[in-house]
């Protein structure tokens, strides 16, 4: 017996007076009408109606039985009204991670712009050096930053690519020579980002049959957080690969300059991961919406800005 559906027909038989106008309401034959209120009462063990042949009224645990089914109709109606808005309109509280190395950068600057569309949305950002299991910590979208991705049970949504720099500080080229092949790096003190996508002691280069990967040794200074990383470049501690947002103001005013400029860094796709592709609610679905529109253009931003400065002035 489907219960709910029976407390529907009973709640409609007793607001319409009889069984024939609650069928006609509810596009049912009179007599599936009565089966649903008679399977209702032997399931409860208690009678909700009496009948006549021109007449129907509550008994008295009918009434109390009628007060109840309307406050429970009345929740699930609520429940499922929210439930399709959700669907529909963004609402309630969206759960981001992004790994804190591209997050901060790119995903906090688009996560306060999408807000300002959606202003009743609440927006929880947590930024990290390691991808979590979003289905046991809870998160609605991971952004993610990888070479590649592992095989998972995961929906994954590609928002675009992006390279790094290599980067040193004139004073640390003054010191120790400039690199001419990303062979030399292994002369040089390099610097390392060290997240769980990325391989630790090895750079890797875009080569003209394949990725060209050229072990670093132990770096001098290893970090989590490009944050990190860039001031330790710019002081001149050694060579380090930094995001094109990153490394743009340094390069700008002089702080940072461009090395193994014929050398194209191995690119990094950026996915954005989430549970399922069903009944995915709107504000996941805007949001990655909105990503696919906000970082192509942010790294296009950078591309033509890199490629300005290298013009002849």
């Amino acid at each position: 017996m489907d219960t709910l559906h029976c407390m529907r027909v009973f709640a409609k038989v007793a607001s319409e007076g009889g069984f024939a106008a609650a069928a006609r309401k509810l596009n049912l034959t009179t007599s599936v009408t009565s089966r649903a209120v008679s399977a209702l009462e032997n399931h409860l063990g208690s009678r909700l109606l009496y009948r006549t042949t021109r007449h129907t009224a509550l008994t008295e645990a009918g009434e109390r039985y009628l007060h109840r089914c309307r406050q429970i109709l009345a929740n699930i109606d609520e429940a499922e009204a929210e439930a399709n808005a959700a669907r529909q309109h963004p609402s309630g509280c969206l759960r981001v991670h992004a790994l804190s190395s591209f997050g901060h950068h790119l995903v906090v600057p688009a996560a306060l712009r999408y807000q300002e569309q959606f202003p009743s949305l609440r927006i929880e950002l947590t930024l990290s050096g390691a991808v979590p299991d979003i289905l046991t910590e809870g998160y609605d979208v991971s952004i993610v930053v990888a070479p590649g991705l592992p095989d998972s049970g995961l929906i994954s949504v590609r928002l675009g690519s992006t390279s790094g720099i290599v980067c040193a500080a004139p004073r640390y080229l003054a010191s120790h020579g400039e690199p001419e092949t990303p062979a030399d790096l292994r002369r040089h003190s390099c610097l390392q980002l060290a997240t769980p996508v990325f391989p630790f002691n090895k750079w890797i280069f875009e080569g003209t049959e394949a990725p060209v990967a050229v072990e670093i040794g132990a770096p001098r200074y290893a970090v989590n957080v490009i944050e990190a990383l860039e001031p330790a470049v710019r002081s001149g501690l050694g060579i380090g690969i930094l995001p094109a947002a990153v490394a743009l103001p340094g390069l700008t005013s002089g702080a940072l300059v461009r090395v193994l400029r014929g050398y194209d860094v191995q690119p990094v796709v950026v996915h954005a991961l989430y549970q399922s592709r069903h009944f995915v609610d709107a504000k996941i679905r805007t949001w990655i919406a909105f990503l696919r529109e906000e970082l192509p253009a942010a790294f296009e931003a950078d591309h033509r800005a890199l490629a300005a400065m290298d013009r002849p002035r």
